[in-house]
Order: structure tokens, then C-alpha cells, then sequence
């Protein structure tokens, strides 16, 4: 019999004894909304009032006539409101905050997305909040950070380890250590001790269940396949779960091949083969860790999937075979996202477009009376610098030049 907050043997929830009581608590909270479809009417009421939902199923013509296979979906989330999927666990768990009657709320972020998607909740239900970013992150979505302070957050560098996603997490935690009666850790991801990944799967199953619905609608049958990029996982997992017990559609999650599986510097932890079981932040699941446990630092030209785990769900998914893994360099990534800009005038994330990197390998392969869908994750505004920077962009660069001279004087 499998344990509770167990997906297999992956999963668990691996934390302090201080923390206990507050792991008791969000489990009574959560185990009650669950069952409460009063509660899950006003989040679909928030989100569809507040958010964009639903967000649209896109027929992108253009790039299946280039192709010439399946046709090709593309599952909108960079309309969703603060740009990312991330607001639909964010207002979810904002919800669940208010049900708990505390007033402060942590988060961790790398891409920036759902830092500001929780200071954005954060603003609207009135909690102070405080967000935690690795520093090579600020650097790197300098705008996320802005918009993060402007609505009120205060936003803190880490500067320890790799001074990435997985040092943001650590520090999270040690915050809510220190202040767990008052403030709840808004944890961005499907990965964490129980029950954070059935949490924030459940919020984001919004994806999925529209997608279902949409693709019927416009297609007349279910895809053959679905892609989605994969960090943490939660993106992969809203949309999979609509289509979770449709065996004829083949669930396909696309993580970071950074400069090579080959060059060390990547971040795929399920198509490559660095990772190894291990337990860390929490939690149960494939890390990229050396022989001694000590984890491995990641690359990724996207900020938001360079972390070394994944979640646990996806782990026993991918065991199972039930979802089947592949990564996109960040060469391919470039050239996906530069193809789509100009064919569609859509502009993905650069996590996003690991996504779509795979489903370009792969979309020619299937019949025209198939289809296929790609999940957007979220939109590329926030990645303008290292966009500009990668393809060298010279007016970019005296734009930037120009304007940094400006703040001299």
C-alpha cells in the first residue's frame, strides 16, 4: 500500500520536527478544500474574473503548413494574467492562505514569473510578502524583480551556492522556519515535501481540463500528443492530467539539454542520465547529485528550469512510462523561438520553447488528420535580455548603452 504523499516510492515529506505542526495544518486546510466544491467554484470564478481563464486554444496554421504534419495547438498560458501559468497555483494558494487566517506569504523564484505572480497575489488579498531569488536570477530577469518590488514585495538575492532556483528554495524554508505562525510558503512548483506537489497539481489541473474540453471542440478528437517544457514540473503537470487517463495520447515533457548532455552543464535530470535518487528539500525524487549526494551545478539559457530535481509525480509517471521524457539544447531553444515569433507572432518563453523544440522533432512524423498540442507556458517579454543578448541584437545593445548613460547623468 502506497503512503500517503507518495507517488511510488518517490515523494514523502522529509522535513524538521519544528515544522510539524505546520505541515499538519496545511494538510487539515487542504484536505477540507479539497472536498469542498464551493471552494473550487470561487477559484474557477477568481480565475476566470481576475485571470484570463479560460486561455485560448491557438491553431497556429502557419507553423503546420511548415511542417506538414499534425496540426499544431498551442495551449496559452502566457495570457494568463501576470503572463505564466504560475497564477493559477498562486491564486489557488492565496485562497487557501485567506481559509488559514495568515497574514504573510514567502515565495521562491528563478524565472521571476511566479515571484510576481505572488506578489501580485499578495497585493490583491492584502498579505506582506517576501521573495526569495537567487542572485544570478535577479541578474538575469531584472523586470520580474521591478514589477516583484513595485506591487509591494520585498525581494531578497541569494547568494549562496549556485545562487539559482535550488539556493531560493533553501532559503524559503529557512524563512519559514523562523515564522511559521504567521506566514505560509507559497511554493511554486510541483516538488517539496507533502502535500506541495498534489497541491499545486490539483490548481494547475485547470490546464488541462480546458484543454481536453478545447481540443474536442476544435479538433474533434484528442491529440496524439501533448508537450510540455519541465523544471520543478508543474506546467507538465496541469496539462497532463487532462489527458492522464487517455492511453492513445502520448504525454511528452521537454527539459533543459543546456549546452549538451553531454557538456555537464544542463539540466536534465529524466532524459539525461547525471540524475540519481536522492532525498533533498523535502522531498524524494532523481537529482543531478554526484556519488556523494552533494548536488551538481545546472545550466540553462531558461532561468526557470535549471533545478536539479523533479517532481515526484512526474518521476513515477516517467518510471511508469506513462509520460516520456527528451531535452532541447539552448541552441535548439533559440531557433524554435525565433521560428515561432516569425510564423506566428507568438512570443514564447524560453522555457516555453523547450517545448516546442520537441514537438517541431516530432510533429512532421504524424498523420494531417492527427493532432498535437504545445503548452505555452508562459510569454517571452520577461526574457528580453538574454534573448537580445543571445542573438547579439546591435540596436539592442546601443539601446542599452544609450539608456545606462542616461542614468549616469
Amino acid at each position: 500500500m502506497i503512503k500517503k504523499g507518495y507517488y511510488g516510492h518517490w515523494g514523502g515529506a522529509f522535513i524538521p520536527e519544528i515544522l510539524y505542526e505546520t505541515f499538519r495544518e496545511l494538510n487539515t486546510f487542504f484536505e477540507d478544500v479539497k472536498k469542498d466544491q464551493a471552494f473550487w467554484n470561487e477559484y474557477v470564478q477568481l480565475m476566470s474574473t481576475y485571470s484570463c481563464r479560460p486561455t485560448p486554444l491557438t491553431y497556429a496554421e502557419n507553423l503546420s503548413n511548415r511542417f506538414g504534419g499534425a496540426r499544431i495547438y498551442i495551449k496559452r498560458e502566457d495570457l494568463n494574467h501576470t503572463g505564466a501559468h504560475k497564477a493559477n497555483n498562486v491564486m489557488g494558494q492565496g485562497l487557501l492562505v485567506k481559509r488559514m487566517g495568515k497574514k504573510r506569504v514567502i515565495a521562491e523564484t528563478g524565472a521571476g514569473q511566479h515571484g510576481v505572480a505572488t506578489a501580485t497575489m499578495a497585493a490583491k488579498f492584502g498579505f506582506d510578502c517576501t521573495i526569495y531569488m537567487g542572485e544570478e536570477d535577479v541578474q538575469r530577469q531584472r523586470p520580474n524583480v521591478f514589477w516583484m518590488e513595485k506591487m509591494g514585495a520585498t525581494v531578497i538575492p541569494v547568494t549562496d551556492g549556485s545562487r539559482t532556483l535550488k539556493d531560493a528554495i533553501n532559503e524559503a524554508f529557512r524563512d519559514w522556519v523562523s515564522n511559521m505562525d504567521s506566514t505560509h510558503y507559497v511554493l511554486g512548483t510541483v516538488c517539496g515535501p507533502h502535500p506541495f506537489p498534489e497541491m499545486v497539481a490539483w490548481f494547475q489541473s485547470i490546464i488541462g481540463i480546458e484543454a481536453r474540453e478545447q481540443i474536442l471542440k476544435a479538433f474533434g478528437k484528442l491529440p496524439a500528443r501533448v508537450y510540455a517544457c519541465v523544471g520543478g514540473g508543474s506546467n507538465a503537470l496541469g496539462i497532463f492530467q487532462g489527458f492522464m487517463q487517455d492511453d492513445q495520447v502520448a504525454l511528452v515533457g521537454v527539459e533543459a539539454g543546456g549546452k549538451g548532455l553531454a557538456s555537464g552543464e544542463h539540466a536534465a535530470r529524466l532524459a539525461g542520465s547525471d540524475a540519481s535518487p536522492g532525498v533533498a528539500q523535502g522531498y524524494k525524487t532523481m537529482f543531478l547529485q554526484n556519488s556523494d549526494g552533494q548536488m551538481l551545478d545546472t545550466h540553462s539559457v531558461a532561468a526557470g528550469l535549471d533545478y536539479i530535481g523533479v517532481s515526484p509525480i512526474l518521476t513515477d509517471l516517467w518510471e511508469k512510462g506513462r509520460v516520456r521524457f527528451a531535452a532541447a539544447t539552448d541552441s535548439e531553444v533559440m531557433d524554435a523561438l525565433e521560428l515561432t515569433m516569425k510564423k506566428e507572432g507568438i512570443i514564447p518563453a524560453l522555457e516555453s520553447a523547450h517545448g516546442f523544440v520537441q514537438a517541431f522533432k516530432e510533429v512532421q512524423n504524424l498523420g494531417k488528420d492527427e493532432a498535437i498540442i504545445i503548452n505555452m507556458s508562459g510569454r517571452g517579454d520577461k526574457d528580453i535580455f538574454t534573448i537580445a543578448n543571445a542573438y547579439g541584437d546591435p540596436s539592442w545593445k546601443e539601446f542599452i548603452i544609450a539608456r545606462a548613460e542616461q542614468y549616469k547623468k
